[in-house]
């Protein structure tokens, strides 16, 4: 039988939303004041989930400590309080929407965790806007 385990954590960062290749008058009315020169920033909420078989010998279908030390080194260190179009390599040529952020921090971790474990990150950018990566 398999169970998911859940971990949660947090995160602040500043970006801008921003197509270079469209003038200001399309970047503005696409993205409004996400599109402010001098960026904006969030709070952001990531929820890590893994799904397993539990281990008969341990009875833990993944070691929460592992996946928290994971989530560290691989998200927080490289995302908190950063400017996300400035300082994290992965934004340099890609918009730092949620949707793309999602994407980023599971193929980050993907790299980390073992094939068999069932990978799903849903991350939060407000309280009431989430996007969830893979989908289904």
């Amino acid at each position: 039988m398999k169970v998911s385990v859940f971990r949660k954590e947090h995160f602040n960062a500043a970006h801008r939303l921003h197509n270079p290749s469209w003038n200001d008058e399309k970047n503005n009315t696409v993205f409004g004041k996400c599109n402010n020169p001098s960026f904006h920033g969030h709070n952001y909420e990531v929820i890590v989930r893994l799904t397993g078989e539990v281990d008969p010998d341990t009875g833990y279908v993944y070691d929460m400590k592992i996946l928290s030390d994971l989530i560290k080194d691989h998200v927080l260190n490289r995302f908190d309080h950063k400017n996300l179009n400035l300082d994290v390599p992965e934004f340099k040529d890609l918009n730092p929407t949620a949707e793309n952020i999602v994407i980023v921090i599971y193929n980050t971790l993907r790299k980390e965790i073992a094939d068999k474990f069932d990978l799903k990150v849903t991350l939060f950018e407000t309280e009431r806007n989430f996007v969830e990566y893979p989908v289904g």
